[in-house]
């Protein structure tokens, strides 16, 4: 790969890890919640996640996802329905963490990798923009997994540190959060959004074919 086609697509990489999307969302709504030591394992989840998408664009099978109508609004659905999950947990959660203990009742290290997970493997967007993006950095003229190998650890790398610095961002603002009505407010205003990215993603469509 060519020096300026890795830079290009570092560039590219940053462009698209710090665009807002679920996967920010997840990572503020954990990071104020459990702070970014422990939401260092919803992040790895996150990239676990990207990597699938990234293998799976780089394989073909994103394009045929896309060509069939039928598998693209599986996985669509799939996603939609877990971010609308996951936001109506949240704002079920209520209020009752800070006030009465220092920490908040956590979930497993295990279950924040699995949601972090889920929450990039079934985004569609994801596997659109991937078969979108990645054939525009790659040669057919070289050999492919070398390629596909370096894009991912670039785009894996700086995903996971700007996921750790909305992480960090949101926990940073710990300290405003250690009333009933303050944690009630944060897990309504982030269910919120993850039920809103999730809704969004039924609009979601695939690329007509030529």
């Amino acid at each position: 790969m060519d020096w300026h086609t890795w830079l290009a697509f570092f560039v590219a990489s940053w462009i698209i890890a710090v665009s807002p999307g679920s996967g920010a969302v997840l990572s503020m709504s954990h990071g104020l919640s459990y702070g970014v030591r422990k939401t260092s394992a919803t992040i790895l989840g996150l990239q676990l996640g990207l990597l699938l998408i990234l293998l799976i664009a780089g394989a073909g099978v994103g394009s045929l996802l896309m060509a069939s109508e039928w598998a693209f609004n599986a996985v669509k659905i799939a996603g939609a329905c877990y971010l609308i999950y996951l936001g109506i947990s949240q704002w079920r959660a209520g209020g009752s963490s800070l006030i009465a203990q220092e920490v908040v009742p956590e979930i497993s290290f295990r279950r924040r990798v699995l949601t972090g997970f889920l929450t990039n493997a079934t985004n569609p967007k994801g596997i659109i923009f991937m078969v979108a993006v990645l054939p525009q950095f790659m040669t057919s003229s070289r050999p492919l997994a070398p390629q596909l190998a370096i894009l991912a650890v670039t785009m894996l790398a700086v995903d996971t540190t700007v996921m750790h610095g909305y992480a960090a961002g949101a926990s940073a603002l710990r300290g405003l959060m250690r009333s009933a009505r303050a944690m009630r407010n944060q897990n309504r205003v982030f269910g919120s959004l993850l039920m809103a990215v999730g809704s969004g993603l039924f609009f979601v469509q695939r690329a007509a074919s030529s």
